[in-house]
């Protein structure tokens, strides 16, 4: 057996993102090969198809593959895997392509396999009783959102890409959404998977176990590792009660610091059903209704510190209609903002009234995304704080900008501290002459002091790899080398992300 030694490896060094040497057999070998394992109609290799996979999301970051292999089975990735080995071929595995890091492209001038997981699109069991389901990293979120309701259940995950992003890539960047607050992360919804390694070993952990004390977590060690390590090509999840009645608000607060007043009050009174706690200040709201048709300011009063909130329980009694004709969970929501009222800690709210109501507020959401696009050139954030710390944070950050021309664009998955921190140019201001590095160096420095972190839940991908060598703990950074060189020692699982190198 080949010894290997991690920081010096007999090929090279193994976190080196030089291209890789292939073997002397040609691309046309190559993907013929791949054409023996998923077949010809399967591997793509025409431009417009390469240039159209080659593309990051946000149109950033992109390199043209070799070939795009669409495999059907988990032993067909496998296969593809091997091959790629035994030619020394990098592999860059995708799913939806909706990534915002530049994760899911091939690093420009290195020869790289895409596999695309699209046609790996079944859910493989659904356990009622159990309430567990069984899918495929192909499977589109908003698929399993419809497949989960048709048993009166519900999969929780859920951000504005639900129509088009897939599991696999939920899982690799260990995606987070509006939900976090109640049900947590992909990787605390999730109880098994099925991967297949570097080597092109096929682990199998979809059991659907609660507990299993029985040696490393494989399953959390590649759930955020963005491919790195390994291809996620089924899971197993925690489905939950559909829930029998909603109350959606939008509120108007006092100051950003009361905001944690709001969120603890309600966990309190309603035994932990918030479901989302979404910050939209008055700028960003403004943005959306400037730049996406159709959507109107919800109260008449504009709210600086701006709150969506959605509370559901599966409860029968939280449903009932009271003598009043009220719901009594709504009942409940709109008491509690009363007092909140009274106490001077919110100015104004409203609780949507039907459906229509609450599919507005969350259109007005979910659009944040595209209005920040729409609105024009903009640097965007992904980061966290201890809740604790948020307010310190925008405060300082908005006094630091505002004087330099810098418009921040900003919402907030509040209840988990999660802040989508978008700076733009301000009116009279021209984006490419803004001090953008100043900018960002103070609030990296800002998310140093307070305890923050870079990245929340988009993903390293490349374009973080600069901050994972200045800001990540240098500990743990070179654990995440050891543990690359040890399970993928010729460097060819998606390689140039996450991991920067030595």
């Amino acid at each position: 057996m080949r010894k290997f030694i991690c920081a010096k490896d007999e090929w090279r060094d193994p976190l080196n993102t030089t291209p890789n040497q292939p073997t002397h057999s040609s691309s046309d070998d190559f993907t013929k090969a791949c054409a023996d394992i998923v077949g010809t109609q399967h591997v793509l290799t025409d431009p417009n198809d390469l240039n159209r996979y080659g593309v990051d999301w946000t149109g950033q970051y992109s390199g043209t593959p070799i070939a795009v292999a669409r495999p059907d089975t988990t032993e067909q990735v496998s296969d593809l895997v091997k091959l790629c080995g035994v030619h020394r071929i990098a592999m860059v595995p995708v799913s939806g392509r909706t990534g915002l890091c530049g994760g899911g492209v091939p690093i420009s001038g290195q020869p790289s396999l895409m596999i695309s997981l699209e046609r790996m699109n079944r859910i493989r069991a659904f356990d009622t009783a159990a309430r567990t389901v069984t899918v495929e990293a192909g499977v589109v979120l908003e698929t399993l959102h419809a497949a989960a309701l048709e048993h009166e259940l519900i999969f929780p995950l859920m951000f504005g890409a639900k129509g088009s992003c897939m599991i696999g890539g939920n899982l690799s960047t260990n995606a987070g959404g509006s939900n976090v607050v109640r049900y947590g992360n992909t990787r605390d919804l999730c109880l098994g998977i099925e991967a297949v390694m570097p080597d092109g070993t096929i682990v199998t952990g979809l059991q659907g176990l609660r507990k299993d004390n029985t040696g490393y977590d494989i399953k959390n060690l590649l759930i955020g590792a963005e491919g790195t390590l390994g291809i996620i090509t089924a899971a197993v999840f925690k489905v939950s009660p559909k829930p029998a009645v909603r109350a959606t608000a939008f509120v108007s607060v006092q100051t950003l610091s009361a905001t944690i007043d709001v969120l603890n009050r309600l966990q309190d009174r309603t035994g932990g059903a918030v479901e989302a706690f979404e910050y939209m200040p008055k700028v960003m709201v403004d943005t959306i209704c400037q730049q996406i048709p159709n959507v109107r300011p919800p109260l008449d009063t504009p709210a600086e510190t701006g709150l969506l909130i959605e509370v559901a329980s599966s409860r029968a009694d939280d449903a009932e209609m009271l003598e009043d004709g009220t719901v009594a969970l709504q009942n409940r929501v709109l008491e509690i903002l009363g007092e909140l009222m009274e106490e001077e800690i919110v100015i104004d709210a409203m609780i949507a009234q039907s459906e229509q109501q609450r599919a507005d507020l969350w259109k007005m959401r979910e659009s944040v995304l595209e209005a920040i696009t729409e609105n024009g050139p903009f640097y965007l954030m992904d980061i966290s704080l201890p809740l604790a710390h948020v307010a310190q944070f925008v405060a300082a950050m908005d006094a630091f900008c505002t004087p330099l021309g810098v418009l921040p664009l900003m919402v907030a998955h509040l209840g988990d501290g999660n802040l989508h921190y978008g700076l733009a140019a301000a009116e009279g201001h021209v984006f490419v002459d803004l001090p953008m590095d100043q900018v960002k160096a103070q609030a990296f420095d800002l998310l140093r002091t307070l305890g923050g972190s870079f990245s929340a839940e988009h993903g390293i991908g490349q374009s973080k790899l600069d901050l994972m060598t200045s800001l990540k703990d240098p500990g743990q950074l070179a654990v995440m080398r050891m543990i690359k060189c040890a399970i993928d020692p010729q460097n060819l699982m998606n390689p140039g992300k996450m991991v920067p190198t030595i």
